[in-house]
């Protein structure tokens, strides 16, 4: 049974309309880290994620940085050095729970991005950290018009080419993967029915190309049916979007600093796609918060 986790008073959110995803903008994004030497390394022996410092106030620790670079503080003034340490959170202190609910909004990628997300149990808008080491447990698994299929992400289809790469007729389904570390993919052969895994390069329209890194067929290109159906099983924030439903587990902070009802900071994201018919309405029609996009992740 996860462990009861407060409830956050009710807020207003303001919220900046943008690109076609919505992420609450209390307070300005930054990296969680504190100094470099205050995390030895992301993962622990066990498995557990280390943070590190996550600071209260971006502003005012700066501005620590900026005197101490200066010369101007050395650590033994209390005026500068009891608000600068009350400023740090320690967040591998929180405690970690689990959270159900429905995105609202992504920003930036596995390396620090972040998604709000609408909690089932609270009628409040929290918003989840991704590790900036790119370590948080990440998945994004269902089904999706092939339409989602961006240049960069890697793909699995079973089909035939010629001998100028082209596919002999249009793809009606195809995989959204992401390949384990060192995969080497097999070299595609032209005129045989086979598995091919390669990297998306360009779509336009309803032509696709696809990149192998192996043989001497290396960049095919194939035409995708008008039905055509992408099934996900992959470590990219970029396939998610506003309506699609997220169980995640993570550590929850809710005092000053945190974004929106409160920061999730997650150690394991699933989101499942959601059909088109069981999107939000007002989850696709609200925007990606300015600042969070413009600051918080890359």
């Amino acid at each position: 049974m996860s462990p009861a986790r407060p409830r956050p008073p009710r807020l207003i959110l303001p919220v900046v309309l943008l690109a076609g995803s919505a992420l609450p903008a209390a307070a300005e994004p930054f990296n969680p880290y504190g100094m470099p030497e205050a995390v030895v390394a992301p993962v622990a022996p066990d498995g557990t994620l280390r943070w590190g410092v996550f600071y209260k106030s971006a502003e005012m620790q700066l501005a620590y940085e900026r005197l101490w670079k200066m010369g101007a503080c050395r650590g033994t003034s209390k005026e500068i050095m009891i608000p600068v340490e009350e400023n740090k959170l320690l967040i591998d202190r929180l405690p970690e729970a689990d959270f159900v609910g429905v995105v609202q909004g992504v920003a930036g990628g596995l390396a620090g991005g972040l998604v709000a997300f609408a909690d089932d149990e609270v009628s409040a808008t929290y918003v989840a950290h991704l590790h900036p080491a790119g370590v948080t447990n990440f998945s994004v698994v269902g089904r999706a018009p092939a339409a989602i299929v961006q240049p960069g992400m890697a793909v699995r289809i079973v089909a035939r080419v010629d001998a100028r790469g082209r596919g002999s007729e249009p793809l009606r389904k195809l995989d959204v993967v992401t390949p384990p570390a060192g995969f080497k993919p097999d070299e595609v052969r032209p005129d045989i029915v086979e598995r091919i895994v390669g990297v998306v390069t360009t779509v336009r329209g309803r032509t696709m190309q696809v990149r192998v890194d192996a043989g001497k067929l290396r960049r095919l290109t194939f035409t995708l049916a008008e039905d055509a159906v992408a099934t996900i099983d992959a470590a990219s924030p970029g396939l998610v979007a506003p309506g699609d439903r997220v169980e995640l587990r993570g550590r929850l902070w809710t005092g000053e600093g945190c974004h929106g009802a409160g920061s999730v900071f997650a150690s394991r994201v699933t989101v499942t796609k959601a059909a088109p018919a069981e999107r939000r309405p007002d989850a696709a029609a609200a925007g990606l918060a300015g600042k969070a996009a413009a600051d918080g992740v890359e």
